[in-house]
């Protein structure tokens, strides 16, 4: 049996960042991602005018429930989809002109929906290039709020985004939601706010946030259970265990459901009350799954697939797409690269059983799927990966914990 330390979760540690910001004084954030993500976040607030610490272990905010203190700033956003769509939101509570910018390659994904919505309820918002995209500059004279329509169908960071900024607004926000995609993500965002002292109203497709303070307070974050998909799925693959603590059944991380995913496929899952543990039994099932409210461990999943007895089916996972690569189509390509058979549709994936052959991996500068990739490795001699680097999104260290568990199992 092995454990294994995994970093803080990105989604809370973003939403803690962002919560703390709202909250007049200091808040502490304990175990937090410490990753290019999170710091693009970080500095996203630091230019906003907020204060951020880094103490060695915790991150220390000074908030304002009056908005961003800086009436004029410059946000570069990285890579990170967080701070390119929780950020504006928060700009728009204060007074000022922000203008938000960001990678190529989170330049490509979608804002539309998030900044139109900010548009309806009184930010002037102009295009710096292509309309619904970064870049992007906001004007506001602190939003006060009101009723609007969102599609969340793409992406929850909008609907999230939203939520979150409502209570910053005089008369709080009344959301009308069309469609959603990943409702565990915007459940972990109801109880996160609930933890920082705001109550939000859900019935429906209707979301209500009252105009209200948040409080400052010390929030331990939980560890990252999409980042822990790829140690459970190496145990499930290898007949190993591993066991990460921190997490437990009250988690508020939907990607946790990943281990009930592998535990339809014949391996042996314990969920305690502050700990999981995956055991490898020597066979893998194929598997028909639905993974839209886990769309981020689908790569996971798709890279063990060729593994598996019998064929393993994903579907209704059309926001892959849309993630920092085409997910459903890096996939496809690579698992085609390693000898393996694959059918694709607009929003699903089919890989038949197979036995992968060495080939270099087209990362797409994706986290997930080098990470994903990476543990098929664990049983493809040979498999390599043209940006290893790229996982430092969210987290570092990640080749080097993959690397102890092959050497504490034997693989060579």
């Amino acid at each position: 049996m092995v454990e294994v330390q995994i970093p803080g979760s990105k989604s809370l540690t973003a939403r803690a960042l962002f919560l703390s910001a709202c909250a007049d004084g200091d808040s502490r954030l304990r175990r937090p991602l410490l990753s290019d993500d999170t710091e693009a976040f970080a500095h996203g607030l630091t230019a906003l005018g907020y204060r951020v610490r880094d103490d060695g272990t915790d991150l220390i905010v000074t908030g304002s429930s009056d908005g961003p203190p800086a009436r004029d700033a410059s946000v570069y956003c990285r890579d990170a989809g967080t701070a390119a769509r929780f950020l504006p939101a928060l700009a728009a509570c204060g007074s000022g002109t922000y203008r938000f910018d960001a990678s190529g390659q989170m330049r490509r994904r979608p804002m539309g929906p998030v900044a139109e919505a900010l548009r309806a309820l009184g930010a002037r918002i102009t295009y710096d290039g292509e309309a619904g995209h970064l870049p992007l500059t906001l004007t506001s004279d602190r939003l006060v709020g009101g009723s609007v329509e969102l599609d969340a169908g793409i992406s929850s960071q909008f609907l999230t985004a939203l939520l979150m900024a409502g209570p910053l607004m005089k008369n709080g926000l009344e959301l009308t939601v069309s469609k959603m995609v990943s409702e565990p993500y915007v459940a972990m965002t109801v109880a996160i706010m609930r933890t920082f002292g705001v109550e939000v109203r859900h019935e429906g497709n209707v979301f209500r946030v009252p105009g209200q303070g948040y409080a400052a307070r010390a929030y331990r974050v939980e560890p990252d259970a999409s980042t822990s998909s790829y140690f459970f799925a190496a145990a499930a693959l290898t007949g190993n265990t591993v066991t990460i603590s921190g997490l437990g059944r009250d988690s508020l991380q939907g990607d946790l459901r990943f281990v009930r995913v592998l535990r339809d496929m014949g391996a042996d899952v314990e969920i305690g009350q502050d700990q999981v543990r995956v055991t490898g039994t020597g066979v893998l099932r194929g598997i028909e799954v639905n993974m839209r409210d886990i769309s981020d461990t689908m790569p996971t999943l798709a890279a063990i697939a060729p593994f598996a007895d019998g064929p393993v089916r994903i579907f209704d996972v059309y926001n892959t797409r849309v993630k920092e690569s085409d997910r459903l189509d890096a996939c496809a390509t690579n698992l085609r690269r390693l000898g393996i058979q694959v059918a694709t549709g607009p929003d699903w994936i089919e890989i038949q059983p197979g036995e992968p052959r060495a080939a270099e991996i087209d990362c797409r500068g994706d986290h997930r799927i080098a990470m994903s990739f990476s543990v098929a490795g664990l049983r493809t001699p040979g498999l390599t990966l043209d940006d290893p680097r790229c996982v430092r999104k969210t987290f570092p260290q990640f080749h080097e914990a993959l690397g102890d568990l092959r050497r504490e199992w034997g693989l060579g």
